[in-house]
């Protein structure tokens, strides 16, 4: 009764009412004011009432804006947006593109001739990965999806331990464990690549948050595509990171396919940056095959998410070239027609490379030797890799347990008494003693 009491007003003898506190508040007759004046006290929106019955409609017409900075022959178009990168960053944009490219051919045809048991090629997405990567800070994180290794090239990781991966041998930080081009790097701050569709993006949200509570000064990029904006995972990530006011930004690769399913199948908005505002998440959508466009709008949002404490979400329009892995087979679904505009038409390693010819910075010469030397850098990385025996068949029961259970050292032991009698049925002498 006492809080009741508190809460309740007295009447005034001058009309108006004095709350608990003793403060005065004069209210006015209902006939004093009209409801579009009035102001709605709703706690779960921020809006004007209005007395007209009209729904909101998805702008799916004219749509977000595609920022760009270069047109498809290399052209700065608006000046005041050149990011005037130096001619040796610009030099190893297209150095990373162009391996990654080689290493994708090789592995690509690797996997075909049954040397790896999967591979997925990252064809037509390379200035999403060198862009984006390259206006990062080297300590900030990285949650990558699974068409990311662009990001982890420009990094540094070397095309060895690429190799080793792939082909699970005994150099591979991850000992065979994972599936080929489920790459990481903890020196490199790129965490281990997950099978899982969209498991990634939570996680992000969660690494950002220890981030802010740690005044790191670090930011957390995550990588998905548009198929896995679709998924659970991916609403409940936006919605964290907007409440939590976390400094990650949500990267989408906008690529036009969920594996053999079109964007015209998944979703009736406006794409992925429309979902955005909705979350109350800064949102932009950039021209992805574009590596300057991709530079600029995640080199301001990671400024501003770590200045502010803030998500940030940029969709990248662009085009997956290849199928979408080994086990796929795009020509089912698309046409060989579609395919070749983008890959002639409006590639991100073609538009820089007519930048670098309009500046004067590369040739037709440059290229032939720059080309030969890459390739030949793959293929000796490559070789090594098949050279190199497997883990030790012991690494099969480490690195789960810090101390091994009952249960799974009674299988290892008896899996050894298993080789030890018919060892000589298993390929043992290609793992390591």
């Amino acid at each position: 009764m006492a809080a009741l009491r508190a809460l309740l007003r007295v009447r005034t003898v001058a009309g108006g009412w004095r709350g608990a506190g003793g403060r005065q508040t004069i209210i006015r007759s209902q006939s004093e004011f009209t409801s579009l004046e009035e102001k709605p006290q709703f706690p779960g929106a921020s809006a004007d009432f209005v007395d007209s019955l009209e729904f909101i409609q998805p702008n799916v017409i004219s749509g977000i804006p595609i920022y760009r900075v270069m047109d498809r022959q290399g052209q700065i178009i608006n000046p005041s947006e050149d990011p005037k990168i130096p001619k040796e960053k610009v030099l190893k944009f297209y150095h990373t593109m162009t391996l990654l490219n080689t290493m994708d051919r090789i592995l690509y045809e690797s996997q075909r001739q049954g040397r790896i048991s999967f591979y997925m090629t990252n064809y037509g997405e390379e200035g999403t990965h060198v862009g984006s990567a390259a206006a990062l800070n080297d300590t900030d994180l990285v949650f990558g999806q699974y068409r990311e290794a662009g990001v982890l090239m420009y990094r540094g990781y070397p095309l060895d331990l690429f190799m080793a991966q792939c082909y699970g041998n005994a150099s591979d930080p991850g000992k065979g464990k994972q599936m080929p081009v489920h790459y990481g790097c903890k020196d490199l701050n790129f965490v281990t690549i997950s099978s899982p569709l969209a498991t990634q993006i939570p996680q992000a949200v969660g690494a950002a948050y220890s981030f802010k509570r740690e005044n790191a000064d670090r930011a957390v990029i995550c990588y998905f595509g548009e198929g896995a904006a679709s998924e659970g995972d991916a609403h409940a990530a936006f919605n964290f990171s907007a409440t939590l006011e976390c400094p990650v930004l949500f990267f989408c690769r906008n690529n036009g396919y969920a594996i053999s399913t079109p964007t015209s199948e998944q979703y009736r908005g406006d794409g992925i940056a429309a979902r955005g505002p909705g979350y109350g998440i800064m949102s932009i959508r950039v021209d992805g095959n574009d590596v300057f466009a991709v530079y600029n709008a995640t080199k301001e949002a990671r400024r501003r998410a770590v200045a502010e404490n803030q998500p940030f979400l940029i969709e990248a329009m662009t085009y997956r070239i290849g199928h979408h892995s080994t086990s796929d087979d795009s020509s089912a679904y698309r046409s060989v027609d579609e395919v070749n505009y983008w890959d002639k038409q409006d590639h991100p390693i073609s538009r820089l490379r007519h930048y670098m010819l309009h500046k004067g910075w590369w040739d037709e010469e440059q290229e032939k030797i720059w080309r030969k030397k890459s390739r030949k850098m793959v293929m000796e990385a490559f070789e090594e890799a098949e050279r190199k025996h497997k883990p030790k068949v012991e690494h099969m029961f480490s690195d789960v347990y810090s101390e091994m259970p009952a249960q799974l050292r009674k299988q290892e032991e008896s899996l050894m008494k298993h080789l030890k009698l018919y060892g000589e049925h298993y390929p043992l002498d290609s793992y390591e003693k």
